[in-house]
Order: structure tokens, then sequence, then C-alpha cells
């Protein structure tokens, strides 16, 4: 009943209005379906709550990856000079893939099981098992390659760069509140980052991770 009304305000344009519900099925009942994801990025753009819009677009992006929602990621992370939101076929094609991850990762393990198997019972020679390892091995493939990495949206102004996990460390850049960062793991109170085709790290208080 409270999502109806919510959703009911929204489309009159009370966005303020409606965000306390929308947020409540998020963050208190854990109910965020793509949609409501995306209208809650639509509402606080229009409230202009930029950083909070790009929250939203990139919790939509995890659950559901499309190419039109990363375009609308990229939009608005340039119009306030972001980094980490690439327009290029690469990149589309990259969402595309992401789309089809988990189903095809399903079938190409169907695949391997029902492969083992069928060999097992024809008791195959060793050539057959040969060209099932070559299949594990492409699978291996599209697991290491393919697979989702989780972003880092930066949550506080003035978050430090550094070359190591340490305060001591060598200061790299400071980014901007909403720069997007791929994580490639994590050290202490650390994440070890992707930024401009380097690893540098950032505090885990001054990003917000999302998978």
């Amino acid at each position: 009943m409270a999502l109806q009304r919510a959703d009911s305000l929204f489309s009159e344009g009370q966005y303020a209005v409606a965000l306390p519900a929308y947020k409540q099925q998020v963050w208190q009942q854990r109910r965020a379906s793509p949609e409501l994801l995306l209208k809650m990025a639509y509402a606080q753009q229009q409230l202009g709550h930029y950083p909070a819009a790009l929250l939203y677009l990139s919790l939509a992006q995890a659950r559901e990856p499309r190419v039109r929602t990363w375009r609308q990621l990229a939009t608005l992370a340039a119009q306030h000079r972001l980094v980490g939101y690439p327009i290029t076929w690469q990149q589309e094609l990259r969402v595309q893939a992401q789309r089809y991850y988990y189903p095809g990762l399903q079938l190409l393990l169907g695949g391997a099981l029902v492969s083992a198997i069928w060999l097992l019972w024809r008791r195959s020679p060793r050539t057959a098992w040969v060209g099932y390892a070559v299949y594990l091995g492409l699978l291996g493939a599209y697991l290491h390659f393919l697979r989702p990495k989780p972003a880092g949206l930066v949550a506080r102004a003035g978050a430090a760069l550094m070359g190591g996990p340490s305060a001591g460390a060598a200061w790299l850049s400071t980014a901007a509140i909403g720069d997007r960062l791929l994580v490639l793991g994590r050290q202490d109170i650390w994440y070890r980052v992707q930024w401009q085709q380097r690893v540098a790290f950032v505090r885990e208080a001054d990003v917000l991770v999302v998978e």
C-alpha cells in the first residue's frame, strides 16, 4: 500500500515525498528491483542530488546490466566531470556480456557436468578427455575475464588516492564525489582500486562498493 502511494506521488512529480517510502523498500525491507532503483535515481536527479542518483543507477546496473542504464550513468557523470564512466563501444560490449554472464555460466557449468557424465559412462579414450580439459580451460577463461567486477563510488569529497595501503604512502591524486573506481581487492581498511590504468589505494570509509 505504501509503495502504491509512493508510485502515485512519483507520477505526480512529488519526488521528495515519494522517496522515503522507496528508501524503506530498498534499505530496510531489502526489496530493490531495478525498476524501483531507476525511479529513485530519477527522483534524486530531479531534486538535484546527483551523487544519490549515481548510486541508485549503479545499483540498478549491478542488478540488471543494460546499455541504456550505463549511458544514463555516463551522461550524468560527464555533466559533473567525473571519471570512471567510459562511453565506448568496448564498454557497451562489456555491459552486454555482463548482462548474460550468469545465464551463460549456468549453461557452461551444465555442459561440463553432462559432458563428464557422458565421458565416464562411455569410458571414452584419452583424446576425448583432452577435449574436455580444453573445454574446462575455456570455462575458466570465461570466469576470469567476464566475471563482473565490483565498483566503488567515491562518497567523500577530497578522498585521497594513495600509492600503498598506508597514510604514509605516496599521494597520487584526490577523487571527487561520484568518481567510479574498479575494486581489485581489499587490504585492512583500504580498497585496492584501478585508477588511470594503475593500482591505487583508497580508504574504505571514502567509497561505497556496488556489486
